[in-house]
């Protein structure tokens, strides 16, 4: 148990550490995309990059490899994540699970409700439903970070376990959703790597390598099925083994996360916010702000993962299908139910599935922009009011004279 936590601690404060780092991406991103870079910006993101093997070839302009191939691995790191939590963590059991995860269901019905009332009259810009629904772990635990001390561990717990669920499904929602025309043969091969996979786990093989380089042919086969190749990284997280090898008392799942948990932080996530939150600001008035998806995606962002949170939490510690954790109060659950709407990355990655013209993409980045923002900077005052009052109320409990 006590390495459990141990490595939920790490994991808190490496995430709160990329929060931060990803703001300053996204900012360089904004600046670079506004000023006289934005050529060299564009034609930075523009670059043609190929491999070719054979007769098998793979032609990208660099955005896209960071989309399809660098977020392939964050959400590797994802399904380790999951699995692990599942298996040995924060919702290995029912009592552990419920509360996260009817808060995370909650924070994905709510905003896309509101994304599709306003939308409802454009059937084509419908596509984007799910762009709000998603949470970013990284950011929302950086803003937390910000607390110190003043934030208690339980609140972070149950932030990054309601995340986690979020991720789990933006994942189904991409699977569902976001596919393209299906290319059955490269589905079936995808399948084979995936037994393949599965086969390696029970013979007990406890090597990473054999699972990685399955995991690439997965990638390569998924990408030319139609299916968004990130899901590669999902199937090979599934199948590496938790058990502990005997030789080093540490288990493939957990020696792989480790090692995968810096390159994410603090280069992968940091490059996919550079590369896609550079929105165009110049020419932006009131009309383009009060657009149905720019103002979709904010106000789902804003008010649907607060409604949908802090809401469904309520409903069930009042119904007795959960309790809040120990030490947590009222008033902290709705400052994480704001600092759920900081949907960044996950949104950003949804968006740009949903949707692929530079206009509708600005738009996107616009609407992701000022929800986040907005749920961030609401997020982080609730949550100082809380600490402030917590300390105010210890204090008033304090013996006469102990001051």
């Amino acid at each position: 148990m006590t390495k459990v936590v141990a490595r939920i601690q790490d994991f808190l404060r490496l995430e709160s550490a990329a929060g931060l780092i990803l703001m300053l991406a996204a900012a360089l991103a904004i600046v670079a995309n506004n000023t006289v870079a934005s050529h060299w910006y564009g034609a930075f993101l523009s670059t043609p990059v190929a491999v070719q093997l054979g007769a098998l070839e793979i032609a990208k302009p660099l955005l896209l490899w960071i989309n399809d191939g660098l977020m392939a691995v964050f959400f590797l790191l994802v399904g380790l994540e999951i699995k692990r939590e599942i298996l040995e963590g924060e919702l290995s059991s029912f009592d552990k699970a419920v509360l996260p995860a009817l808060a995370a269901i909650g924070g994905m019905a709510g905003p896309a409700l509101i994304y599709v009332a306003l939308n409802l009259s454009s059937p084509e810009t419908l596509r984007g439903w799910a762009i709000p629904a998603a949470t970013d772990i990284a950011f929302a635990l950086g803003i937390l970070a910000l607390l110190g001390t003043r934030a208690p561990v339980a609140l972070k717990i149950l932030l990054l376990a309601i995340a986690i669920i979020d991720d789990l499904g933006a994942i189904l929602i991409i699977a569902l959703f976001y596919t393209e025309q299906l290319s059955l043969q490269a589905l079936g091969l995808a399948g084979a790597g995936f037994a393949g996979l599965i086969l390696l786990n029970r013979m007990g093989v406890k090597r990473i390598m054999p699972y990685i380089l399955v995991g690439v042919f997965i990638w390569v086969c998924v990408l030319k099925s139609g299916v968004h190749a990130t899901l590669a990284g999902v199937l090979t997280a599934l199948a590496i083994p938790l058990a502990v090898r005997k030789e080093s008392g540490q288990s493939p799942l957990h020696k792989l996360e480790h090692g995968l948990h810096p390159w994410v932080a603090y280069m992968i996530l940091p490059v996919f916010a550079f590369a896609n939150a550079g929105v165009d600001l110049r020419g932006v008035d009131l009309d383009a702000l009060t657009g149905a998806v720019p103002l979709g995606i904010a106000l789902g962002l804003f008010l649907g993962k607060q409604l949908g949170v802090f809401g469904l939490t309520y409903v069930a510690v009042k119904s007795g299908i959960a309790r809040l954790p120990s030490g947590v109060s009222w008033l902290q659950v709705y400052g994480v139910a704001c600092l759920t709407g900081v949907g960044f990355t996950m949104s950003l990655f949804i968006g740009s599935l949903a949707f692929s013209t530079a206009e509708a993409l600005d738009q996107v980045r616009l609407g992701v922009l000022m929800g986040s923002v907005a749920s961030g900077l609401l997020g982080f005052t609730v949550l100082r009011l809380a600490s402030r009052a917590k300390d105010a109320q210890n204090l008033g409990s304090l013996p006469a004279g102990a001051v």
